[in-house]
């Protein structure tokens, strides 16, 4: 699962960015202050970061200066109040990818993140679509075809097929599903799983993909042949 580390002062819009984020499908990591932020963004794996222009301890632009000088090349989305066109330049040659002005709706946050992350990993040669036969998942636009024919999935079904198709051929448990899926590292003691995978086998069943997630009794799931150790 992609991971995108917010950095930004404000609760509740930190709060809102996240929540947005994660309906998309990605997991999200918040930082509250500049220099947590920097040590979060130095330490960890992520596929893009979202960074508040305005922050205490660390302003945005020195921590964007910093983690450029340590070669640090993962793509970044400033957000700030100042709209000005010096300012946007400023931001944009101090190393962001991108600068987006608040107020912003969070499908264009979404959009920008897409852009700044398919120009990255296009240039790098990183994995961006996942096959299985011909069901195909585009992982920058988050679209879903077989023979070429679009299956509609929720941001949940999408992150569930992501994560089956990624380990075809092995057996995926609930507590794998849980963790890599929900995020959760604890049993809910409900039937989420379940009626995710039946929504998204129903999807698939009328996309004309029907049995590609298959049933392993008393386990779990497996999409694709099962590995045969050698």
């Amino acid at each position: 699962m992609l991971t995108i580390l917010c950095i930004e002062d404000d609760a509740t819009m930190a709060d809102h960015v996240a929540r947005g984020l994660r309906e998309a499908g990605y997991r999200v990591e918040i930082a509250n202050n500049g220099r947590t932020g920097l040590d979060m963004a130095l330490a960890g794996s992520y596929c893009a970061i979202v960074l508040d222009r305005m922050l205490p301890e660390l302003d945005g632009l020195s921590l964007l200066a910093r983690l450029r000088d340590t070669g640090n090349n993962t793509p970044v989305v400033m957000l700030s109040a100042l709209a000005s066109l010096d300012e946007r330049v400023r931001g944009l040659r101090a190393g962001s990818d991108d600068y987006v002005t608040k107020p912003f709706e969070l499908p264009e946050l979404l959009a920008r993140l897409e852009v700044v992350q398919r120009r990255v990993q296009g240039n790098s040669g990183e994995v961006t679509k996942l096959n299985e036969g011909e069901l195909e998942l585009d992982l920058l636009s988050r679209r879903v075809t077989f023979a070429g024919k679009r299956i509609d999935l929720q941001p949940r079904e999408f992150r569930l097929l992501e994560y089956l198709v990624r380990h075809k051929g092995q057996v995926v448990t609930r507590s794998m599903l849980l963790e890599g899926v929900w995020d959760y590292h604890f049993d809910p003691g409900t039937n989420v799983i379940d009626v995710h995978v039946s929504r998204l086998r129903k999807k698939l069943d009328e996309g004309g993909a029907g049995n590609i997630v298959q049933t392993v009794r008393g386990t779990g799931y497996r999409v694709g042949d099962e590995t045969v150790a050698v």
